[in-house]
């Protein structure tokens, strides 16, 4: 069994908006692989049954705002028993990275990121793997939190698009042949993105965003 987790905020408002790159990418995830039309709700989550390559799966939207989002996969992982660093992927925005770059990681920080950061908590750890999707670094005059809530302008869904494809496809070969062999093929592919940051998650602090979200 592998659990792949979107994260995002669930609710209208926040349909399609850049926090909620996570779920977009588990839509498309839904659309190839799920072996069932509805989803259901399970572990404080909307989860849908899949099978990638023959490898049973969970996808996973908590549904408990972004800020909670542990509970959900602490629930699931304790359920099923799964070994963390092989059966679990967590998929997230992140302002570090150009819009229509993806990154795949076997741990890291959280780098202030309060979705990732309450996984870590919940789990006890913060080495679990994550694929991070770019959308851009906020304009210098637009605080953070409006940025992340706020959707996507034309050009950034341009390159949103496809990006959302090279995810689906990462994801499938975190299934299919691991971590390692997924980063290798898929970070390999990416347009840089600069030097590396030492927690390597990107910088923001999303305090003004736990405001926001319940």
């Amino acid at each position: 069994m592998k659990l792949l987790v979107g994260l995002g905020n669930p609710g209208s408002e926040y349909t399609r908006t850049r926090h909620n790159a996570g779920f977009l990418v588990l839509a498309r995830l839904a659309e190839r692989y799920a072996t069932q039309k509805i989803a259901r709700s399970k572990f404080h989550a909307m989860v849908l049954d899949a099978s990638i390559g023959g490898e049973k799966c969970l996808l996973m939207k908590p549904m408990t705002y972004m800020n909670r989002s542990g509970q959900a996969v602490a629930e699931a992982v304790r359920f099923y028993k799964l070994d963390i660093p092989s059966d679990v992927l967590v998929i997230v925005d992140d302002v570090a990275l150009p819009c229509g770059t993806i990154r795949l990681r076997a741990e890291g920080g959280t780098g202030g990121h309060n979705g990732l950061a309450d996984i870590a908590r919940k789990l006890g750890r913060e080495a679990f793997p994550r694929l991070r999707v770019g959308i851009d670094s906020k304009p210098p005059m637009m605080r953070l939190d409006e940025y992340v809530l706020g959707r996507f302008t034309e050009e950034q869904r341009e390159q949103l698009e496809p990006a959302l494809t090279t995810a689906a496809d990462a994801a499938e070969a975190f299934v299919t042949r691991g971590i390692t062999q997924a980063m290798n093929t898929f970070n390999s592919r990416q347009p840089s993105a600069g030097p590396p940051d030492p927690k390597d998650e990107g910088e923001h602090s999303e305090k003004e965003i736990k405001k926001r979200n319940p």
